[in-house]
């Protein structure tokens, strides 16, 4: 039986895990941050990955705006420490399997004229301080000597937590109009269709960086419209542009991430039509 140690089991991406590997069969080692505070330099020190044939971190400092005012402490989180779980992974022989963005490009797109998705080896430059500690969190990895799986993903929703489909269903119910951002495009994903198919690309051996997310791409606008048709709200929502809703933190204008390596391993990535359907018909109440 397959021993994981599961890191941010609570969170979005980890009830996913959670449940997944409950199915799967696996045996589990819940670490929460009551276990192993990811900020806390003695609490990382006193972390083993002994005896576990996989380690997968899902936690993370998420909040893109607050990075802006609190960038060391989301390096700590998102960098230095995925490091140090690196080396423990190193030490005890268990693959790593660890998230990271989309926003660790600039937004401009991989193409020199119309913009294409982003390649996993394309040069990464992140504009905001969200982006820039996750990619310190990448290199430290690379340079821990963990057997690991990076992938990295975006637009993360899923039936719980804090998130964009779970906001505008609310929103959408409550609300005749509202205004969302249409000059954004990339892919949103699953929580649960991120666990799987990271799970499925472990499973068959897959190492490296990949990029996980649902098929298809639409900006916040189109996203914001399919939850409302979903649930059947009539609430009008207007296109506006990010200059008319100013946010702390910078977002990159197109981070659409090219999904063929892992769709070389796995098939192709279910459309976000299909799965933002399959979630709002079981969201839990916000």
């Amino acid at each position: 039986m397959t021993h994981a140690i599961l890191i941010g089991h609570d969170g979005m991406v980890g009830t996913a895990f959670t449940k997944l590997f409950e199915n799967e069969g696996v045996k589990v080692t819940a670490v929460g941050m009551d276990t192993l505070d990811l900020a806390d330099p003695d609490s990382l020190a006193r972390f083993t990955a002994a005896g576990a044939d996989v380690v997968v971190c899902c936690a993370a400092y998420t909040n893109v705006d607050g990075a802006e005012e609190n960038e060391t402490l989301a390096t700590q989180i998102n960098g230095e420490a995925v490091g140090v779980i690196g080396k423990r992974c190193a030490e005890a022989g268990a693959t790593l399997i660890h998230f990271s963005t989309d926003y660790v490009f600039d937004g401009s797109g991989f193409g020199d004229a119309e913009p294409e998705p982003y390649p996993v080896d394309a040069p990464i430059a992140p504009v905001n301080a969200y982006g820039r500690s996750k990619a310190v969190g990448e290199a430290a990895l690379r340079e821990s000597g963990a057997d690991h799986l990076l992938v990295r993903t975006s637009w993360v929703y899923a039936p719980w937590g804090q998130n964009f489909v779970r906001t505008m269903a609310k929103l959408t119910a409550e609300r005749d109009e509202l205004k969302v951002v249409d000059d954004q495009r990339g892919r949103p994903t699953s929580a649960e269709h991120l666990a799987r198919t990271s799970w499925a690309l472990y499973q068959k051996g897959a190492r490296g960086t990949f990029h996980v997310t649902d098929g298809g791409e639409c900006t916040w606008h189109g996203l914001a419209e399919a939850v409302r048709d979903a649930q059947g709200a009539e609430c009008a929502i207007a296109k506006c542009t990010t200059d008319e809703f100013p946010r702390p933190a910078k977002r990159p204008p197109y981070s659409v991430l090219d999904l063929s390596g892992a769709e070389a391993i796995v098939g192709s990535m279910t459309d976000w039509r299909r799965n933002v359907a399959d979630v709002m018909a079981r969201l839990e109440p916000v």
